[in-house]
């Protein structure tokens, strides 16, 4: 998609302090954090939400949840704790039309997040 933004980060057209990248996945820090440790981590494929997944992409989710555990390991998150967001749709909070997950941790969490 030519006018995602991330799509943009993906193809370094936008600069972004990157903290891992294979052949599925981008993560970075976000530019607005919320915590100590904020980091993105986006599908390189253009998924919209979560609403796109479906039998033909559904195995970039699960690998993008063992990349997260992986940099919140790398992050020192593992042993206090961290927070996975994903929102989902205009009610939900996305902002952006890429799915992506917030990493957040550093910090106690706490509960409603708003």
């Amino acid at each position: 998609m030519s006018d995602c933004l991330f799509c943009k980060i993906i193809n370094n057209e936008i600069p972004s302090t990157k903290i891992y990248e294979d052949e599925k996945v981008l993560a970075f820090n976000d530019i607005n954090p919320q915590s100590p440790v904020h980091i993105l981590i986006i599908p390189k494929k253009h998924i919209t939400s979560m609403n796109d997944f479906d039998e033909t992409n559904i195995d970039i989710l699960s690998h993008i949840f063992l990349v997260i555990k992986s940099i919140a390991k790398d992050k020192g998150l593992k042993e206090k704790g961290y927070r996975i967001v994903n929102n989902c749709g205009e009610q939900g909070g996305q902002t952006v039309d890429h799915i992506h997950f917030h990493l957040l941790g550093g910090r106690n969490m706490y509960w409603p997040p708003g």
